[in-house]
């Protein structure tokens, strides 16, 4: 077999047909056949570069990740606002409503039970995109918008509490339970200096997780979240 002289443009190509299968079939229902045929290619071609769907679903991640690492950084030089705080409800709201950065929900959804994919999630919410939030709170503290004293810990502590603790789909919950939460997230930041969770906000997050089907009924609730890491 003759050399691929583009290897990053056969990964790519994978990886893009690869999300869409997921996307429309759902990862479970995907197999490593369906992709093939959607590309292509021999089995050799794409076991050159994944050994496995788990590690393309990987990838697909990994990918994702960076997509919003990017998008954030881009938001917080292109986004204009009176004070730091109105700048960072902005950049919130626009994260949420990106179509491109929850292209894969659905698909990240079915894997909310593999405690790997879980850490992956705190690490990227704490290690990446929690100094971007971070960086804008010290700047609404120059500015009189936000007064907490620790911004970094206030930045993790909102993020690792928006991306885990009140995700429904991690611990079963209604979107009762879940806007119970927000509300409580919302009186802790204000508490810690850091007012950032408008109603608004916890409107978009709450409409956002109905979209992608987050959410249990009240009568199922005790169920999903026994199973939540199992």
């Amino acid at each position: 077999m003759a050399r691929n002289k583009y290897p990053e443009q056969t990964v790519q190509q994978i990886l893009s047909v690869a999300a869409q299968l997921f996307t429309d079939k759902g990862y479970e229902k995907t197999s490593i056949q369906d992709i093939l045929e959607a590309l292509g290619m021999s089995k050799g071609a794409i076991y050159h570069h994944f050994k496995s769907k788990e590690e393309i679903l990987n990838a697909v991640m990994e990918q994702q990740f960076e997509y919003s690492a990017r998008m954030l950084d881009q938001l917080v030089i292109h986004t204009t606002a009176a004070t730091a705080r109105e700048k960072l409800i902005q950049i919130l709201e626009h994260v949420l409503s990106d179509p491109q950065a929850h292209s894969l929900d659905r698909v990240l959804q079915t894997q909310i039970k593999n405690p790997l994919f879980i850490v992956r999630g705190i690490q990227q919410a704490v290690q990446m995109d929690a100094p971007v939030i971070a960086a804008m709170m010290k700047e609404g503290v120059a500015d009189g918008s936000i007064s907490t004293a620790d911004p970094e810990a206030a930045a993790e502590v909102f993020m690792m509490l928006v991306n885990i603790w009140i995700n429904p789909a991690i611990f079963g919950r209604s979107i009762a339970a879940t806007k119970q939460r927000l509300i409580f997230l919302q009186t802790l930041m204000k508490t810690l200096g850091a007012d950032i969770v408008n109603d608004e906000l916890i409107e978009q997050i709450l409409n956002h997780h109905e979209k992608i089907g987050a959410f249990v009924t009240a009568e199922s609730n005790g169920e999903g979240t026994e199973g939540a890491f199992d």
